[in-house]
């Protein structure tokens, strides 16, 4: 039982499991987003599409950590029904790789949805503002976007 968890085929699947716990990360940073964006859109209607906006950016962790989930799977034959014989080396490996995207978009993906959140209250107060909220919005996506290249590179460069 012990071979079995430390095996590298284990190690590899762990590691894209760990990459989709982003989508934690997104769940929550939506669901405070969309908490905002209710209020606002309760006192006027016309904003909805403003609010979604901003609502729908803390989504993002949780596409790039599925991502680089499907990568690693599809990396090592998993999806193709033709599973790599992987030494425990090699699935150490891809556990690491998954962990940037996986910690990082976790963790950033709740703060952009308190950033989206404040910048749906911004918007619901002056609509021409929209822009400003969406550029700090946007400025927590840069650390996900990091993760993702870290991963993703990290991940290529396994060799098999």
């Amino acid at each position: 039982m012990n071979e079995l968890f430390s095996s590298g085929s284990f190690l590899a699947i762990l590691g894209a499991s760990i990459s989709a716990i982003a989508g934690i990360g997104s769940a929550i940073g939506v669901g405070i987003a969309g908490s905002a964006a209710s209020g606002v859109v309760a006192e006027d209607p016309k904003k909805f599409g403003s609010t979604l906006l901003l609502q729908a950016l803390p989504g993002t962790q949780g596409i790039y950590g599925l991502l680089i989930a499907f990568i690693i799977l599809n990396k090592i034959g998993l999806l193709g029904g033709n599973m790599a014989d992987l030494t425990t080396a090699q699935g150490g490996m891809f556990l690491a790789a998954s962990l940037p995207i996986g910690i990082v978009g976790l963790v950033s993906a709740i703060h952009q949805g308190k950033v989206a959140a404040s910048g749906i209250m911004l918007v619901g107060k002056r609509q021409e503002e929209i822009a400003k909220a969406m550029v700090y919005t946007a400025m927590v996506e840069t650390y996900a976007v990091l993760a993702l290249l870290a991963s993703f590179l990290m991940v290529n460069g396994i060799a098999l």
